[in-house]
């Protein structure tokens, strides 16, 4: 008999197909390997289904333990609203397992089907500092990935390995990504040109770069896949979306942007696209676009994984404090293997000044999923603040370590050494960094590394300067210039507080603007 496609479980209704489950029309953020768990229980219906099951069925080939089931199940129950002390969808059975409280019953079509513009190609922060590299178009990413490993039939080998490959690169996670690589290299073994597999490896090869601290070089290699795959088909969507993730990586804006808007222009239900893009607006200051592109995603917009943290970020930037801050402790407490809600949440607190919640919450951050640099950033910064510079230092050195090839850790690390930097040192890098601004490398962002720099040699007027330069470019965050240790010495300048000044008009006028609009969130429509 045929598996169905629509199941009800109590109150929900989940669409096997479409790897989605909703409540009363209002899909639920069930995604990845939580929605994986689910199918694999419902497939159990209530029969008890023991851990080394749940673990071959769910993760094989993966080797995880029983915490790693159990961390998931908690997940799993977080998102569909369950309490595993009254249990209303998923039950402990100690010392074996889990099962459903109540067995699931097949049903018809529950969740509406939304139309999909024709795809004829389909095959396929730290935010405040700037550490652009580490740049959302990672949602675009695991966007496509889930999407190829949703509808690839697996009906010879090549396509099994690009569906397996599309799973494991859309888990989101280092090791998995590896095995994403090797599966999309086996197809390229035997079939070079395959476009579908250029294009997943050219994704993976940029996540190694953007997500999990492998040197930049692997950015150029995905660009070249990518261009490779356009060469043949320049209408590939999904090329270009690959493409705008490598110049993404790269600090590459406006090209990245361009490709971004391509993709999308040839495939408008490309929301991870879309989501990219809106990210490196919001880096240009343009926050009523971004804010308004998140908002208005064609599909599932739960299966943009990062959306919600773009958006709490950019009400956060436009003076919706309160909106913000729920939305970045949810992402935080729902998603403890999303490395940018690990960042976002302790950097709103930071932000916020209230730094022993800030510390709590980096701390737990640090025990989740891949180190990310700017966790040991912010530790440092927070150690500053405290007036440990040993400390500030010991952290600072931590994140050149785990990434060497980036720019910000190597400066703060010297600069806050126990021998200064010399003449020279400083000398060679401002020049550097001047350079690359020049040929349009990084963002707005990447600018207050240069000031710095600049004001460590000396340069206090060349300093503001840059402050100035990076807020008429689009840099927005008032409160990272009011708060971080490391422009401190600048604070008391009158051009340093006409640049706050300066955001917060610009600011004033785009918060007017979505006050205003008919599509602002929905948590704003009540306030004043």
């Amino acid at each position: 008999m045929d598996q169905p496609r629509h199941l009800r479980l109590l109150d929900l209704h989940i669409d096997l197909a479409r790897q989605r489950v909703s409540r009363d029309d209002v899909p639920l953020d069930v995604q990845g390997l939580s929605f994986q768990l689910l199918a694999c229980l419902l497939r159990h219906r209530d029969a008890v289904v023991d851990f080394d099951t749940l673990m071959a069925e769910v993760w094989a080939p993966a080797v995880v333990n029983e915490e790693t089931v159990t961390q998931r199940v908690k997940l799993l129950r977080q998102a569909l609203g369950d309490d595993g002390r009254q249990p209303r969808y998923i039950r402990s059975v100690r010392g074996r397992g889990y099962k459903l409280c109540e067995p699931p019953v097949v049903a018809e079509t529950l969740i509406p089907v939304e139309p999909v513009a024709p795809n004829h190609h389909r095959g396929a922060w730290i935010a405040a500092l700037g550490i652009a590299v580490l740049v959302l178009g990672g949602a675009g990413w695991w966007e496509w990935h889930r999407s190829l490993a949703a509808t690839t039939a697996t009906t010879s080998p090549t396509q099994e390995l690009l569906q397996r490959a599309a799973y494991y690169a859309g888990i989101g996670q280092r090791d998995n990504n590896e095995r994403a690589i090797g599966l999309y290299q086996q197809v390229l073994a035997t079939s070079p040109s395959h476009a579908a597999a250029q294009v997943g490896l050219s994704r993976a090869y940029s996540a190694r770069a953007c997500l999990y601290n492998f040197p930049y070089e692997w950015a150029r290699s995905a660009q070249q896949l990518a261009e490779t795959v356009l060469k043949s088909d320049t209408r590939n969507a999904a090329a270009w979306s690959a493409l705008a993730y490598a110049h993404d990586c790269r600090g590459e804006m406006q090209a990245a942007i361009d490709a971004y808007q391509h993709a999308v222009v040839l495939d408008p239900a490309d929301d991870g696209s879309r989501a990219s893009a809106a990210y490196l607006y919001q880096e240009r200051g343009q926050l009523v676009d971004a804010l308004r592109a998140n908002l208005d995603l064609h599909g599932d917009a739960s299966r943009v994984r990062f959306r919600d943290v773009q958006i709490a970020r950019e009400l956060d930037l436009l003076g919706f404090t309160e909106a913000a801050e729920q939305r970045f402790r949810r992402s935080f407490q729902l998603n403890p293997d999303n490395v940018f809600s690990n960042i976002a949440w302790p950097q709103h607190l930071f932000l916020q000044g209230r730094l022993a919640e800030a510390q709590t919450a980096l701390d737990q951050a640090m025990t989740r999923n891949t180190p990310h640099v700017g966790l040991y950033v912010l530790a440092g910064e927070l150690a500053l603040l405290r007036g440990d510079r040993t400390a500030a230092h010991s952290t600072f050195d931590q994140a050149v370590r785990l990434r060497p090839q980036m720019s910000l850790p190597t400066t703060l690390a010297t600069l806050y050494g126990d021998t200064p930097s010399t003449p020279a040192w400083l000398d060679t890098r401002i020049a550097g960094m001047k350079s690359q601004l020049a040929e349009g490398m990084g963002y707005p962002s990447d600018q207050l590394e240069l000031a710095m720099l600049q004001l460590a040699r000396g340069q206090r007027a060349e300093a503001l300067a840059t402050i100035t330069a990076a807020v008429q470019a689009g840099y927005s965050d008032r409160a990272y210039l009011q708060t971080s240790p490391l422009l401190r010495p600048l604070t008391g300048e009158p051009a340093y507080a006409t640049a706050i000044d300066t955001i917060s008009r610009r600011m004033a006028e785009q918060r007017a603007q979505v006050m205003a609009a008919a599509w602002r969130p929905a948590e704003l429509r009540q306030t004043p």
